[in-house]
Formats: structure tokens, sequence, C-alpha cells
């Protein structure tokens, strides 16, 4: 199907409107889109924007409602289609499902948000919006939990051991990637903190994209051997960084965004979880 002007740019006016606060106005681009091509993967992904907008404000009644009509219309459109045969598909279901469990746990109602989410991990295995949900559910329940193994089969430079065998040592899990700049820009800070902790282990999962520089499709062996050269320029300054490669670590730990930083006490115990870039002053305190 070929979208109109409106429907490509549906998104962006949503997000637009969204960000001025004006529900009617991203309601309205919504109204327009909608008349002019119908329900496609990418107006869903629009509408799925408005309980996202809704649950920043704080709106709970209508985050809710209007992440289950995301949801509910991203279901009847699979009826025909596999998730992923669009890439807007699952970004609407993904965060659909992600604002109805923020707002059952803003609700004060966090043990039916677990359950929610651990049926959705479940419901949806074996596609790309796995990892974005056990991210949700991991920041509503993994700290104070054992942590989740690691795949160490594959890995870069040296063999990094089993977590159970690290019990005794604190570690910091540093979730890249290739592409990442916010994962770069951190690099320094994890350097610097395992200079100051040097019984600390530093463990940097990382996985293949399907990709190389400037976005060219590559085969996985030319891929593991570009983050390679990616790990000797940007991340030789951690002292004896380990480097399991694996998609599996990334879906186990929810690491759909990078970096994802997460602490384990050396009884094995999770005691920090982040998704997203970490500052020297936030993550000392989970080291001290």
């Amino acid at each position: 199907m070929q979208l109109t002007a409106q429907q490509t740019s549906v998104v962006r006016d949503v997000r637009l409107a969204l960000g001025k606060s004006d529900f009617a106005a991203a309601q309205q681009a919504l109204d327009t889109a909608k008349k002019e091509g119908g329900v496609t993967p990418r107006w869903l992904e629009a509408h799925s924007w408005m309980g996202r907008g809704y649950l920043a404000a704080k709106k709970l009644n209508e985050a809710d409602k209007s992440a289950a009509e995301t949801r509910a219309m991203a279901l009847t459109m699979l009826k025909g289609r596999k998730l992923d045969d669009d890439k807007a598909l699952p970004t609407a279901l993904g965060a659909s499902i992600e604002v109805q469990a923020q707002v059952l746990e803003a609700r004060g109602q966090r043990s039916e948000a677990v359950a929610f989410l651990q049926e959705e991990v479940k419901r949806w295995q074996g596609t790309s919006i796995v990892a974005r949900l056990q991210k949700n559910l991991h920041l509503i329940s993994l700290v104070g939990k054992p942590a989740p193994a690691l795949a160490m089969k594959e890995y870069l430079g040296q063999a990094p051991p089993s977590l159970a065998s690290l019990k005794g040592k604190k570690v910091l899990l540093f979730f890249w990637a290739h592409w990442c700049g916010d994962c770069k820009a951190m690099a320094p800070t994890v350097a610097r903190l395992k200079q100051e902790f040097p019984q600390l282990v530093v463990i940097g999962p990382t996985q293949p994209y399907g990709y190389v520089a400037r976005g060219e499709e590559a085969t996985r062996d030319v891929e593991i051997r570009y983050i390679d050269e990616i790990r000797k320029k940007f991340y030789s300054a951690i002292d004896g960084l380990l480097v399991p490669v694996s998609e599996e670590n990334f879906r186990q730990w929810g690491a759909s965004t990078t970096p994802t930083v997460a602490v384990i006490d050396a009884a094995g115990i999770v005691r920090l979880y982040h998704p997203g870039q970490m500052s020297y002053e936030e993550l000392l305190p989970a080291l001290k």
C-alpha cells in the first residue's frame, strides 16, 4: 500500500503536538491521516504515541484507554500478517503493552503489571518486541532478584567466565552496540570506575545487528570482525573488559536500549538495572 503524504508524516505530526501537550491537535492529525489512508502500521505507530503522551502527562485513564485501543487494532491487523512484516507494527504494539503495564504500576498494581508483562513476553517469543517487553518487566521486578544467566559461548578477546562462577565479586554489566553513540560516550565512565574498583568485574555484552558502518548490510562473520574493531577502538581503556556476543543475552536482559547498565552484588543479586546512559555520579553509589 502506498502511503499518502499525511500518512507519511503522521508520526511526526502527532509527536510534535504531544511535545506541546496539545492532545487535540495530535488527535486531529490522527483523524486526518486515517480519513486519507485508513489504519496502516504507520498510522498505528502514531496512535501509540497518544498513550505515551497521556502517560507522560499522568493522565492514567486516558493513557490506559488509548493504549488498549492501539493494542486491539494491532491484534486485529495481525490476523492477516506477521508482527515483524512491517517495523511500525511492533513499535506500536510494544508501546501499547509498555503503557498498559506502566499504568498498572502507577496505580499501585505492581503484581498485576508483572503478571501482564510475563504473559506478553511468553506470547511474543520469537519476535522483535521481546527485548522491549523484558526490559519493562525487569524495570519493575529484577532489582533484588538473582541475575539472569549470560550466554558466554561466543566472545571477543578474553574468554568470560559464567556469572555463577563470579559469586563473591561485584559485577558491572554494560550492554553496548557497535552503532551506539551513547555507549561510546559512557565508555570513559566505565573505565574510570574499573580503575577505582580494581576487583570489579566488567562484562560488556554485545550482539550483531546485520550491518556495519553506514548501515551497510553484512554477514555475521563480517559484522563480528567489525564489532571487534569498534571494541578495540572505543572500549580498550576498560581494563579487563569481557565481551560475550549473543542476541539471547539482549533478549534475556531486556537490553532493547543501549547502553543498558546493571550491577550484580557478590551474592549474585541484581542491585541496579538501568536502560540508558549513566554518569559517573549516578553509577558510583551502586558500586560502593
